[in-house]
């Protein structure tokens, strides 16, 4: 198993990747939109082979603290299991222990078959091929 890559909400999509481009050598991919959502993101991949999934939405206030000021930044950890079977297997799994399944098993628009899962304090995880 191995981390897939890491999502990270963020306002401005192109002022971000342009920063990553620019002082880490990350390369971006085309840009996704999914308008129905008000969604949009680059995978920004970088020299190892790593890859940072910079995203914005329409409702960019993607969560308040208790001081209510909207926050920004890192959204979720992507693991690679290695099949959509281990992604089903991982996922039933994990909601027979108890954890809530925030999302269950499906291809994307995007092409991703994954789930989403909440950890035990509530982190987002996505369980991907």
């Amino acid at each position: 198993m191995k981390i897939e890559h890491i999502g990270m909400w963020c306002v401005d999509l192109e002022k971000i990747a342009s920063f990553y481009e620019t002082y880490f050598n990350a390369v971006r991919s085309a840009r996704y939109e999914n308008p129905v959502k008000g969604f949009s993101s680059y995978f920004l991949r970088f020299t190892n082979g790593t890859r940072l999934e910079i995203m914005h939405t329409s409702d960019v206030c993607i969560k308040e603290n208790e001081n209510h000021l909207c926050l920004t930044g890192f959204a979720h950890i992507a693991f690679s299991v290695g099949s959509e079977e281990s992604v089903d297997v991982l996922t039933s799994r994990l909601e027979e222990d108890g954890y809530t399944i925030a999302g269950r098993p499906r291809r994307t628009g995007d092409g991703y078959y994954e789930s989403i899962v909440l950890d035990p304090e509530g982190n987002s995880l996505e369980i991907t091929i």
